[in-house]
């Protein structure tokens, strides 16, 4: 289920998805039965049919990638982090980047603590993200920005809960685990609506 974000007391949104979009896009060039086209180079006739690289995708190389997070919390792993641990990791990692208090980049803007129901909130974690479990699943596949993944499943949960803490989402004592986590109520939730649409364009 993708998610598009609603703007309130504004013109409505159009988004073109799925068929729409296909609609909208040129079309390959049809291939003939007899083999591919002029611009595409055949195999040599000596060409083995195996390249010999690669190696099959055993059940532990597919379960190591399947590391999908759900709005609901389910996908996340064990594990737990203080806001306390966070505040080191953040200021190891993230504070290049993303400033001492998440507000004074280079790169994006993390924090605020504004009124959410002002409008724009800012593209800031509280006012962007509906669900923080899918802020969790979004650091650990890629951040650090320059070592993304490195960071251990308690590191990604610790460091989240620093991040939601700098808005003032959870409190500065806070353990974040797969419960909690999956309990963190975003200030911007209510402006986002399920992007459930078929057959084509429509305004919301």
């Amino acid at each position: 289920m993708r998610w598009i974000r609603r703007r309130v007391g504004a013109a409505p949104i159009v988004a073109v998805t799925g068929a729409a979009f296909s609609a909208c896009t040129p079309e390959p060039p049809a291939q003939s039965a007899a083999g591919p086209g002029p611009d595409v180079a055949e195999l040599p006739a000596h060409a083995p049919e195996h390249f010999g690289f690669g190696m099959p995708a055993s059940e532990d190389r597919v379960a190591r990638w399947d590391i999908d997070v759900k709005p609901d919390g389910e996908g996340l792993p064990p594990g737990s982090g203080s806001v306390a641990e966070g505040r080191f990791l953040y200021e190891t990692y993230c504070l290049q980047c993303h400033g001492p208090t998440g507000t004074e980049g280079p790169n994006d803007r993390l924090a605020g603590t504004g009124e959410w129901e002002q409008w724009p909130a800012g593209r800031t974690v509280g006012g962007y993200w509906p669900y923080a479990t899918t802020l969790f699943d979004y650091t650990r596949k890629a951040m650090p920005q320059t070592t993304p993944g490195t960071l251990t499943d308690d590191q990604v949960y610790a460091v989240v809960g620093y991040v939601l803490s700098l808005s003032g989402i959870v409190p500065a004592d806070a353990v974040m685990d797969s419960a909690s986590l999956a309990a963190v109520e975003m200030p911007a939730r209510g402006r986002f609506v399920p992007d459930d649409r078929t057959g084509g364009p429509r305004v919301r």
